[in-house]
């Protein structure tokens, strides 16, 4: 049992590596500049910075069976995550003071288009 569920967590790793990968080429393709991936601090996390313009977007990428369930599975206490990396993050990069900040959304779901979702959860930055 311990092998079928270390395999799955595997499989789940890869798919969500190859999830953040496909929405990096998303936003790339309409014209985001990533500026960090993966990032990590103690108490939080963000996958994707990218920027657009004199916007920084915060990007949290889920991918699930289907676009609803990626949705729902951004929750409040992950939010707070994106959150408080969000803060680091404006901390290291003094220029971003100047940018408008928002916390963005990309579901992913096989054979569905990725769905962006703009200002889909509020960050309490600052």
């Amino acid at each position: 049992m311990e092998h079928r569920d270390e395999n799955a967590r595997r499989a789940a790793h890869a798919w969500g590596l190859k999830a953040e990968t496909i929405a990096a080429l998303w936003l790339r393709a309409r014209l985001y500049t990533i500026l960090d991936r993966n990032y990590r601090v103690k108490g939080g996390e963000i996958d994707i910075v990218a920027r657009r313009g004199e916007t920084i977007a915060f990007v949290e990428v889920k991918a699930r069976g289907s676009l609803e369930d990626a949705a729902i599975a951004i929750t409040p206490q992950k939010q707070r995550r994106i959150s408080r990396a969000a803060n680091r993050w404006l901390a290291t990069h003094p220029w971003a003071a100047s940018c408008a900040w928002r916390g963005d959304a990309l579901l992913i779901a096989p054979g569905k288009l990725p769905r962006h979702l703009e200002n889909a959860f509020e960050l309490s930055v600052g």
